[in-house]
């Protein structure tokens, strides 16, 4: 390769979490000297919120970054769109998270997908900050890629703008995550639908 990797996230391919031997191990080679000899701070692990596991790696301590798949600052909005929230609460995985911080001492990155008239409005925005309050942390608001047989779609930008705009006003490092691709049905999570459909 002509370009050296600058950057590794696990996500999109199953429950890191969930594999958590085979992750770590997968990780110390890309980080040891005879591996890809890669910075842990330029690998992150992202998880849909085990809070027992996420109290692991604090125990472990993790060196690399550790993002959680947020989406909703309300247990009955997340339970909808995130089933394994009836297992581990937002409550429970404030817990999880005050724990890994006081072990690791890493911030944690908040991936917030934002769906039109469903967790987009300055209420939600209100929900999510308090749930930054509990640990330094960072929020990507992530525009949503429609697919066909969905019942969500996406935010307006003009919302998506107001969002970030009152996170910041409360002090939280935001970024929004502009979609690439969806014009052409390209974009994260559009493309293996197209192929499942064509299957």
């Amino acid at each position: 390769y002509n370009n050296p990797l600058t950057n590794i996230v696990y996500m999109g391919m199953g429950e890191p979490l969930l594999n958590y031997a085979n992750v770590l191990k997968s990780i110390e080679r890309i980080t040891a000297p005879d591996g890809l000899n890669m910075s842990y701070k330029r690998i992150t692990v992202s998880t849909a919120g085990i809070a027992k596991m996420i109290k692991k790696l604090g125990d472990d301590g993790a060196k690399f970054n550790l993002a959680l798949s947020l989406h909703a600052a309300d247990d009955k909005k997340r339970n909808e769109i995130m089933p394994i929230n009836e297992a581990n609460s937002l409550r429970s995985l404030a817990d999880a998270l005050k724990y890994y911080f006081a072990k690791t001492k890493n911030p944690v990155t908040y991936e917030y997908i934002v769906f039109n008239h469903f967790n987009d409005e300055i209420s939600d925005a209100m929900d999510l900050a308090k749930f930054c309050k509990h640990i330094p942390c960072k929020v990507n608001l992530i525009e949503y890629n429609p697919i066909s047989f969905a019942d969500f779609t996406n935010a307006e930008g003009d919302k998506i703008d107001a969002f970030s705009n009152y996170l910041k006003s409360q002090g939280i490092n935001t970024n929004i995550r502009r979609s690439r691709g969806k014009d052409i049905d390209a974009a994260c999570g559009q493309l293996a639908v197209k192929e499942e459909a064509a299957n």
